[in-house]
């Protein structure tokens, strides 16, 4: 079977745009049954999933690994990086859900069954958990956006342990139905709940004035959008850089690229899919598909994917942390191999990491693109042709 790698970098397994009932990249990876019986105990991070089929009356997963002890690993991004890919997606994988059907706006005043999930989401340690299921499992969860989960069947009852007692601030912003989602996600992470965890207080309903249900997928990425628009709209009021930084980063058939030059906000993001990766599996050759914004920001949402948003978050922690304003130019190529999702905390976490490292520094663009000759497998020169802010860096003309 043939599928027009176009297609497929347009696609991500999201919009079906192939013609197919299903997606035949994430297909080849859904085959395997879970070894697990109808009851599965363990401590669960806390991991929640909310699926988006559906919409507005969706499912919504609490999830344990079949593990005791300390599994926070399981929900601790940075971690990943050091493992394993294939210790990684065992881990991952081994993550089981049970399923029940709310409509959104039940959030807003839960039945018992959702008010636990609600409470057991504040959780800052694991949680003991006990999932009695209708049926044995199956089935995974492989998405660019959220990190993989392992396989679900629906839930007849859903058993907590003792609770441990959430953050201030966590017990803060559940308890105060009058603050807005936007005013509590910013006030989570001022005071070091990581980006995963407000997601998920978000996606169950824990956040804001009328509160309700919010799918993973689309939780994950309002938080990434919500902190760095904050943080963005903070870089603009600092002077900027003084020259051309390039960052540099190799990561498991992955190349990261920073190119930070001196001006005013603006912000570009583009990938590079080679042939025999996610997705672009049937090409003959690399697909380019970039993304930006200039001063103001995007009206829409970006056609490359939740990606963009967390790469944003990345390298606007960087500047305000600097105290520096810059324009971003990010670009990632993907080599062949790469070709299991495991989500965007994959592109936040290894943004985060190249930026910690150091830059090469030159006086003008065109200097260091001559530089990323020799680091870059598509060309510059053609990531350039790509690219929506290059030429209007050379030009000084801006949107």
């Amino acid at each position: 079977m043939y599928v027009d790698p176009h297609l497929c970098v347009a696609c991500r397994g999201a919009k079906y745009l192939c013609g197919l009932s299903y997606c035949p990249v994430l297909v080849k990876s859904l085959s395997s049954r879970a070894k697990v019986g109808k009851v599965v105990e363990g401590d669960s991070p806390p991991t929640v999933f909310v699926g988006r089929f559906g919409y507005p009356k969706i499912t919504v997963y609490p999830s344990t690994p079949p593990e005791f002890g300390d599994t926070s690993v399981y929900e601790d991004p940075r971690s990943w990086l050091t493992m394993d890919i294939n210790t990684f997606l065992a881990m991952r994988t081994s993550v089981i859900r049970g399923g029940m059907q709310f409509k959104v706006h039940e959030a807003r005043s839960p039945t018992r069954e959702l008010y636990d999930v609600q409470i057991a989401s504040l959780s800052p340690r694991p949680v003991e958990m006990e999932l009695n299921l209708e049926t044995v499992p199956r089935g995974k969860v492989l998405s660019e956006t959220v990190p993989p989960l392992g396989p679900s069947a629906p839930l007849k009852r859903l058993r907590l342990g003792t609770l441990p007692p959430p953050e201030r601030m966590v017990e803060k912003v559940f308890q105060e139905r009058d603050m807005r989602a936007r005013e509590a996600i910013e006030r989570l992470y001022a005071d070091g709940i990581s980006v995963e965890r407000i997601s998920r207080l978000l996606s169950v309903g824990n956040l804001g004035v009328e509160r309700k249900l919010v799918p993973t997928r689309w939780s994950i990425t309002a938080v990434d959008k919500t902190l760095s628009d904050s943080l963005v709209s903070r870089i603009k009021e600092y002077p900027t850089i003084n020259q051309v930084e390039v960052y540099v980063r190799k990561f498991r058939l992955n190349t990261f690229v920073a190119i930070l030059v001196p001006g005013e906000w603006a912000f570009e993001w583009g990938e590079a899919w080679f042939p025999s990766t996610t997705w672009n599996m049937w090409g003959s050759s690399p697909q380019v598909e970039v993304d930006y914004e200039g001063y103001f920001g995007r009206k829409t949402y970006p056609e490359i994917g939740g990606c963009y948003y967390s790469s944003r978050l990345a390298v606007a922690e960087h500047l305000e942390k600097r105290r520096r304003q810059a324009i971003p130019i990010l670009w990632r190529e993907i080599y062949p191999g790469f070709y299991f999702p495991v989500g965007v905390w994959f592109v936040r976490e290894n943004v985060r990491e190249m930026l910690r490292g150091e830059s090469m520094k030159f006086d003008i663009l065109d200097e260091a693109l001559k530089f990323l000759e020799g680091v870059l497998k598509v060309s510059p020169r053609e990531w350039a042709e790509h690219s929506g802010l290059v030429p209007m860096i050379r030009s000084r003309l801006f949107p």
